[in-house]
């Protein structure tokens, strides 16, 4: 065998390996999807979009019921980094759950403060300002939309 014949080996090997490649990569795209047809769910029914018309959660960036946030306090989402608060009857307002001082997660809301349990920083319910440190910079305020009676991300 002459190194001319070995080489041509090498990238009929490469071009098969390579058709191969590129005929599973085209296969599994057209079985992802791409038509105008709905979405099936996974027992071929046609998927429902997650709407809240039938009683379920509602939209997917749904974070509660207005009526799960108390008066004067409010509730953290930690999953969504972020804390709702109600300072006064049917005012919501959010802010990050992440403490201005040193990033700890704030836990809870007491007494018309968010508290955060690493080293004791309390911030308003009303406008995420400081009301005890270490912490010196406000909860960023996040935004949120209320409608009927659920609260959303912005």
């Amino acid at each position: 065998m002459t190194g001319t014949q070995g080489t041509a080996r090498i990238v009929t090997r490469r071009t098969v390996v390579a058709a191969a490649g590129a005929t599973g990569l085209a296969a599994a795209l057209v079985a992802c999807g791409g038509s105008d047809t709905p979405a099936e769910s996974a027992a071929g029914k046609p998927a429902k979009p997650d709407d809240g018309a039938d009683g379920g959660p509602g939209p997917a960036d749904a974070l509660a019921k207005t009526t799960e946030i108390p008066e004067g306090g409010g509730k953290v989402f930690a999953d969504q980094g972020v804390v709702v608060t109600q300072p006064t009857a049917g005012e919501f307002k959010a802010f990050s759950s992440k403490c201005t001082h040193a990033g700890c997660a704030v836990k809870d809301i007491s007494g018309g403060a968010i508290h955060c349990p690493c080293h004791g920083s309390q911030f308003s319910v009303a406008d995420g300002s400081v009301k005890a440190g270490p912490a010196r910079q406000p909860l960023p305020a996040t935004p949120i939309k209320v409608t009927g009676d659920t609260i959303t991300l912005a």
